[in-house]
């Protein structure tokens, strides 16, 4: 087994790595950080970024949704998101004039590619949406936007391009 450390190009080290240090790492669910960009509508919390985890390529935290609340429109740049719905049901507008929608509820992901306007939605009237969040980045970009929604967005099944 190589003492070579991911981040040197592969080159062999005269110093072992010190692993406790550059190892594992858990961040207690009850020690998020809070301080991050928010759109209205929802509270998001860091759990792993550069700063807290030494992360270089990802983001992963929290966003809460009260009860029968939503986002303002918004986008995330260049990054791709992933959602994972724990609690709650998750009701997602995207496009232009947030003219789509699709549902999702605990165990489902939701992926959001680069520059896609959307907005979360919690479905309930009276339990709070709560889900995990992924980005492919470390810069915690959040444009919010000034769209006027369609009424009635149309509706949009995910079908699994590979097994339909």
């Amino acid at each position: 087994m190589s003492n070579n450390h991911p981040h040197d190009g592969g080159q062999d080290r005269q110093q072992p790595i010190d692993w406790r240090k550059h190892g594992v790492k858990v961040i207690p669910g009850d020690s998020l950080d809070p301080n991050t960009a928010q759109t209205p509508g929802m509270n998001r919390a860091t759990a792993i970024n550069r700063a807290r985890a030494g992360a270089e390529k990802i983001w992963a935290g929290t966003v809460v949704i009260h009860a029968n609340a939503k986002t303002g429109a918004h986008h995330h740049g260049d990054l791709e998101s992933i959602i994972y719905v724990v609690k709650g049901r998750a009701r997602m507008r995207w496009g232009e004039r947030l003219e789509f929608v699709a549902e999702a509820g605990p165990g489902d992901f939701i992926f959001v590619p680069p520059y896609v306007p959307h907005q979360e939605i919690n479905a309930s009237p009276d339990e709070a949406l709560e889900c995990v969040l992924v980005r492919s980045g470390q810069e915690p970009v959040v444009v919010n936007l000034d769209i006027e929604p369609v009424e009635k967005p149309e509706g949009v099944p995910w079908k699994d391009p590979i097994h339909r």
